[in-house]
């Protein structure tokens, strides 16, 4: 009998959601039932620190090219050198730079999901965060945040130490390609209370508290920072960094650019 806390367990939480969408999608899966398919959509669950719930279906991040964003192609066609993506997910950009013939790196703190990428033919995979990685010695050309990964640098306190990893892993003459959401062009009362609730705190507004829910399983709590271009020059100031293009023509999506100083 399985006790019901009414709390998850802490685990893999986004490695099992991938390997069951990977399961959905190609009948190849970790748990294979009767009739050797899974009863449901994969949901991933986004909890937020004001109680706000969303779902939503995991499958994207399994995409082809052909289904991609069109700024998730300007992306990839600005990479140059070496790069490493950073939160790889299930690999859907360092599969295709890799069939491209360029040198690619997934990063990720998911073991599952890296055993995803692996199986999808992903070669060159790490695990762990980017300040651990610092210490492998390896260095880059290109570095990805793309998938709204931007939302890694957190928030003003976690900016500096951040930006200074990917400095430590940076070749002369890096650059930066971030993807991000400019989250105030809502009306939405939920979601302009939380955006001021976090301001009255000290936060930037869209400086999301949030875990992720899959199953039985849950993560810890953890920041995650949707910003303007704006408040993302002004996370940039005073790093080895600086912010040399912004390309917001999918508003209220843009592509940032930086250039290592």
């Amino acid at each position: 009998m399985i006790a019901v806390t009414g709390e998850p367990t802490i685990g893999d939480v986004f490695g099992e959601m991938i390997r069951d969408a990977y399961a959905v999608a190609t009948g190849i899966g970790p748990r294979p039932l009767a009739g050797g398919r899974l009863p449901r959509p994969v949901i991933e669950i986004i909890e937020r620190d004001d109680g706000l719930v969303n779902g939503a279906p995991a499958g994207h991040y399994l995409d082809p090219p052909e289904a991609w964003q069109p700024y998730d192609h300007r992306a990839v066609e600005r990479v140059r050198g070496h790069a490493l993506d950073v939160g790889v997910g299930a690999g859907r950009i360092a599969l295709h730079l890799q069939q491209r013939g360029v040198p690619v790196t997934g990063l990720d703190t998911s073991v599952g999901a890296l055993r995803v990428c692996r199986h999808r033919g992903v070669r060159d995979l790490v695990h762990g965060t980017i300040d651990q990685h610092v210490a492998d010695g390896r260095r880059y050309d290109t570095f990805l945040l793309l998938g709204n990964n931007l939302g890694l640098i957190e928030g003003r306190e976690r900016a500096a130490g951040f930006l200074a990893a990917l400095a430590a892993l940076a070749r002369p003459g890096a650059q930066v390609i971030a993807h991000g959401t400019d989250p105030y062009g809502t009306t939405d009362p939920v979601q302009v209370s939380y955006h001021e609730r976090n301001r009255r705190r000290g936060r930037l507004g869209g400086q999301l508290r949030l875990r992720l829910r899959y199953r039985l399983l849950g993560t810890e709590w953890f920041d995650y920072l949707v910003c303007t271009a704006d408040e993302l020059a002004e996370l940039v100031q005073g790093s080895s960094w600086r912010l040399v293009d912004v390309d917001d023509r999918d508003h209220p999506y843009y592509l940032a650019t930086l250039q290592l100083a």
